[in-house]
């Protein structure tokens, strides 16, 4: 029985790159349906709004969604359209695994990290942001719970007893932060009784920063707050060739979003020049939370064997090529 998901090609290169995406998702013989939906600037210029009911009403129908990077016009009052998704959808956990590609630029060959970030609380949900009348003074709040914080934490735990990891990492700023951060470090302690069967270490974000680029082979699963985790998973993507090798999963209760976790790059959109790994990547996690680990499997398996051969690879992959040739490469392969 086919699958209809809610697909959102967003801005910029991103109509570009899940073009690609589904092209190879057919190939594969996922069975999948698209209910196509517009949001970010696309959305304002054709339905005067930047995420209209009709996108919302699609993607908690369908439960499912495929999406490509959106942009949030700066200032003039426009909330982020990521943020506002995640909180309208109670989509509590990020999750960002990065793993390194043979035949990319990057420095490292030996990287397997997941972030996973808490998605909805801490600096990030916009309570208390005011600005003075004269521009002298600007404040926001950060606001955690402890529900917030044991959930996320535990789901860290699953994901990594799931696939197998050894280890996980609360990554906190405690010492100075004691109260939000210091609330999430506490809680985070009190899981990891509950999981003797996984190594627990907590680190400082500092710190974390630092043996990321030191040490990156001793981190297996990262858990954090919001502000950290939104930062810690960018550093990661820079240890496997950037963020065009990066794909991102909002997950919620019973909703999830995959997306390319990379801006929509307007100056070089409709040119034939985008990477759409990302979100190809981000299409493997959708197959693997569908049950659909065979076919998440094959076309991994066809990007890595492409990327690593160089065939018809992009510009940032070292390559000549454009998104058609190198989206027709893995085709090929599948």
């Amino acid at each position: 029985m086919s699958t209809t998901i809610t697909v959102i090609p967003g801005d910029g290169i991103g109509p570009d790159i899940i073009d690609a995406t589904i092209k190879i998702l057919d190939k594969a013989g996922c069975d999948l349906n698209y209910e196509f939906a517009d949001a970010g600037l696309v959305a304002l210029d054709k339905h005067g709004e930047l995420l209209p009911d009709t996108t919302l009403n699609a993607i908690e129908r369908n439960k499912v969604t495929l999406k490509g990077p959106l942009t949030t016009p700066v200032g003039g009052g426009f909330t982020s359209i990521n943020v506002t998704l995640r909180k309208q959808f109670n989509l509590y956990a990020n999750l960002r695994p990065v793993v390194s590609f043979k035949g990319t630029q990057a420095r490292y060959d030996n990287i397997d990290i997941i972030t996973i970030r808490e998605n909805t609380e801490g600096m990030y949900s916009g309570l208390g942001q005011t600005t003075s009348a004269d521009g002298s003074e600007a404040e926001a709040m950060s606001k955690v719970t402890r529900a917030g914080c044991e959930r996320i934490v535990r789901f860290a735990y699953e994901v990594a007893r799931r696939e197998g990891r050894k280890k996980v990492t609360a990554v906190h700023k405690a010492n100075i932060l004691k109260s939000t951060s210091g609330l999430f470090l506490s809680v985070a302690r009190e899981v990891a009784k509950d999981y003797p069967d996984i190594q627990s270490e907590e680190m400082i974000v500092d710190a974390t920063c630092m043996k990321l680029v030191m040490t990156p082979e001793n981190f297996d699963v990262i858990v954090t707050t919001n502000l950290f985790g939104d930062i810690i998973s960018d550093l990661c993507a820079g240890l496997v060739g950037g963020l065009g090798m990066a794909p991102g999963a909002n997950i919620g209760q019973d909703c999830a979003i995959f997306e390319a976790v990379h801006g929509s790059a307007p100056d070089i959109a409709g040119q034939n020049l985008a990477n759409p790994s990302s979100v190809i990547l981000a299409a493997v996690q959708m197959l693997e939370h569908l049950g659909q680990q065979d076919n998440a499997k094959r076309i991994l398996n066809a990007l890595r064997e492409t990327i690593e051969s160089g065939d018809r690879t992009t510009r940032d992959l070292g390559g000549e090529h454009g998104t058609d040739e190198f989206t027709q490469a893995i085709l090929e392969r599948l």
